[in-house]
């Protein structure tokens, strides 16, 4: 039987194309309508893109802003694209003023001058070692800003755009992307593949 896979509705999301690249991981995607529902599920994707404000707004307008907080802090199974992986962290130069998720320390940065900004086009992933999800390859991204570190306690997957960047994320069954593995071929569907078997039992 296919795993259920609760995904947030940020408000800022393609919904639709992150629901396909979900069902093509073998996973039943449905879109979360309650707290208490992103509280229960065994696994909980949060998408998003364009401004860190609309999509905090969002959330808090759905009392989702602490479900999500808990599930990260329990290390409990979640998948974060784009700006979702923005969203963990504390704060964006995007939206100044204004507090992500701050599951995770950092801010994200505004990419440097000297490249095309926004970043929109296939990029190189170079996973450090260790990491169990993350593969090296080519992904697609469509991003403005990013982390420039990793957390604590998480292991990276870098890229090169105007320097070295955070491309991606994990900790157990915990997976950041900035880039859209949904976007990104057979190397992102094999990733998310990955995820959906780790985060429903299958282990790393």
């Amino acid at each position: 039987m296919s795993p259920e896979v609760l995904v947030v509705p940020t408000g800022t999301a393609n919904l639709a194309s992150v629901l396909a690249g979900l069902r093509r991981a073998g996973a039943i995607p449905r879109v979360a309508r309650e707290p208490g529902e992103v509280a229960a599920a065994a696994a909980v994707v949060l998408p998003g893109v364009g401004a860190l404000a609309a999509a905090m707004e969002g959330l808090r307008a759905e009392g989702l802003v602490e479900p999500l907080r808990e599930r990260i802090a329990g290390g409990r199974p979640t998948l974060a694209v784009c700006l979702g992986l923005q969203l963990l962290a504390e704060g964006s130069e995007e939206s100044p003023g204004v507090m992500g998720l701050a599951a995770v320390p950092g801010v994200a940065r505004r990419l440097p001058d000297t490249v095309r900004v926004p970043q929109m086009g296939w990029n190189r992933v170079s996973p450090a070692p260790g990491c169990a999800l993350l593969e090296p390859g080519w992904a697609y991204f469509a991003n403005s800003y990013a982390l420039a570190a990793a957390p604590p306690g998480w292991r990276a997957a870098w890229t090169e755009y105007g320097g070295p960047l955070v491309a991606a994320m994990e900790r157990g069954a915990l997976l950041a992307c900035q880039f859209h593995p949904e976007l990104s071929g057979a190397w992102g569907a094999a990733l998310l593949a990955r995820w959906v078997h780790t985060a429903c039992g299958g282990g790393a």
